[in-house]
């Protein structure tokens, strides 16, 4: 297995075990202690943050059968933007200041731009 692909699954599992811990942190330490509306926002950085660990491991997955530098490059967007979606969510729900809400739609431009030079590379490969 490449060094690559290593990383990518290693950090797709702890980001999968991280996300399990804040879903159950939300679901028993955090119901007295947010507004129902907080709570929401806090469950979705915790949804994306499964959605896109799962997908990383995917990509790594993928570069384990085949080495290919566009995957490379797709996974490190995807981690970038799991990290400014999710992370500025989870900021903002613990009461960041609300300017940190413009990071949240660059996150989502990353995981975007990730997904999508994934797809061209894997539909690009031979």
């Amino acid at each position: 297995m490449t060094k690559d692909a290593r990383w990518m699954i290693a950090l797709a599992a702890l980001s999968i075990a991280i996300a399990t811990a804040l879903g159950a942190f939300g679901a028993h330490g955090l119901q007295k202690v947010l507004s129902p509306d907080r709570l929401a926002v806090f469950e979705t950085g915790v949804k994306y943050q499964f959605y896109h660990s799962l997908g990383l491991l995917g990509i790594g997955l993928a570069v384990v059968t085949r080495e290919r530098r566009g995957a490379r490059l797709a996974a490190r967007l995807v981690v970038a933007g799991m990290v400014l979606f999710a992370g500025s969510i989870y900021a903002l729900t613990f009461g960041a200041p609300s300017a940190l809400g413009i990071v949240t739609p660059f996150g989502g431009f990353a995981l975007m731009s990730g997904w999508a030079l994934f797809a061209l590379t894997i539909w690009s490969a031979r």
